[in-house]
This record gives C-alpha cells, structure tokens and sequence, in this order.
C-alpha cells in the first residue's frame, strides 16, 4: 500500500459501532491505520470491549462516544468531542440503524419517528454538524443504505421509506459537498441474520434468491466501505450493492 493510501493518521466516526457491522467496519477502518470513534446509544460495554481491544494494539487509536442520535441539538457536541480527540476528522460512517417490521394497520407515529430518525434524519444532521471538519480535511461520508431501499420487504414500509430517503440523500449530498467531502453508500444484502431471528423456510426462501447462493459476511461490508474510504478518489454519490447478486436476481 501506498503511504498515499493510508489511513494513518486520519480519523473516523463510526455510528452505532459496538456491535454487529458497525463493530467490524471500525476494526477493519483501524486496521488500516486509522483512529475510530465508537458511537454507541446504550451498548455501552460492547463499546467499551471494542476501545479496549483497539487500544490494545494502538494506544489512544479508539474512543467511545455515547449518543442518542436522535436528539439532533446534541450532534454538534458529538462531533466536536470526536473532532478535539485528535484534532481532526476525516472520515463519517453513518451505520446506525433501528429494524423491526411494521405492519400496515400497526403503525404508530413512534415507530415512524425512530425509524425514520434512525435512518434518515440522524444521518443528515450528523452530516451537517460534521462538514466544518469534514471540509477541512477534504474527507468522506459513507452511509449504510440498504438494497430494499430499492425493492420493498413485505411489512417494513416505514424501515424502506426511510431507507430510501437515505439513498437519496446519498446522492443529493454527493452534489452539493463535492469537490472537498466524497459521499457515497453501501447497500447490503443478506449480511447478518436478524437477531430477532428468522424461521429456517424464511432463511432458506431469502437463500434462493441470492445468486451466490450463501448470506454474505460483515467482512463484505467493511471492505466495500474501505474501497470506498481508502481507494475511491474518484467516486462520489454512488450506492453500490453488497448482496450476493440478490437484487439482480429476485
């Protein structure tokens, strides 16, 4: 690798980070040199064991950050915290996200609220509250899309609109920040089974779909948000789907 491509020295704000995909995007993220900011809400210790992993290799290369994301006034605090840590940031990986099916006739303004706030409405104020230092250090934004953003999942209507949204925002930031902030999302697939868990006759109809004939690994996802961190001068306001082939294929 080319010092050029490094990421040493540089900084990172992962959302949602202490578990699941955004835990592994912060490892493979530190593992190329950076130092990483753990968001968490309330997985408070999860954040803690992954710090002191991290920190276990290199010293003072990560740091939790408790958040409720959906209190927006509090965002700037957040990024200023994250921004005076190592005097910079340069890199925004909008990964957190609430899940759960919403049933049409079910609905109530709550669910649509966290939903959409998880998705949507965090990340652009994040975004927002983080271009000062974004511009400065000429960095990148990635969101965590989703391919049913695109194709809709049956009884996930609020988690799909926002999803949607957040596609587009992908695209409408891409414009507007370009030259000096890159923006560009991930969408995946069948990565990590629900932890409310599905039925073996849902997981082996999810199976059939997908051309590569197997669930993908959050490994996938953090390399495609490496590509596009590390590799991707030249690429802005794309969403690139990590599914196995599912949204060609059903």
């Amino acid at each position: 690798m080319s010092a050029s491509s490094s990421l040493t020295g540089k900084v990172a704000l992962v959302t949602g980070a202490a578990r699941r995909i955004g835990a592994t995007i912060s490892r493979c993220l530190h593992r190329e040199g950076a130092s990483v900011a753990v968001h968490y809400r309330e997985s408070a210790a999860e954040a803690a064991a992954l710090c002191a992993e991290l920190n276990a290799l290199r010293p003072n290369s990560a740091l939790a950050v408790q958040a409720d994301l959906a209190r927006i006034e509090r965002l700037p605090e957040l990024i200023g915290t994250v921004g005076a840590w190592h005097g910079r940031l340069d890199i925004l990986i909008n990964n957190a996200s609430s899940f759960y099916p919403t049933p049409l006739g079910e609905v109530t303004a709550a669910h649509w609220d966290d939903l959409v706030g998880s998705n949507l409405k965090a990340p652009f104020f994040l975004s927002q509250a983080a271009l000062e230092e974004l511009r400065k250090a000429r960095g990148v934004i990635i969101n965590i899309v989703d391919i049913h953003a695109q194709r809709p999942l049956r009884n996930h209507a609020v988690y799909g609109s926002a999803k949607a949204g957040l596609a587009m925002l992908t695209r409408a930031l891409a414009k507007d920040l370009a030259p000096e902030i890159r923006v560009n999302g991930v969408s995946p697939g069948a990565i990590m089974w629900p932890e409310a868990g599905l039925s073996d006759q849902t997981k082996a109809s999810i199976l059939r779909q997908i051309p590569a004939g197997r669930p993908g690994e959050a490994d996938d996802i953090a390399g495609c948000v490496l590509y596009l961190v590390r590799d991707a001068s030249y690429v802005t306001g794309q969403i690139i789907a990590v599914d196995g082939g599912r949204s060609i294929g059903w």
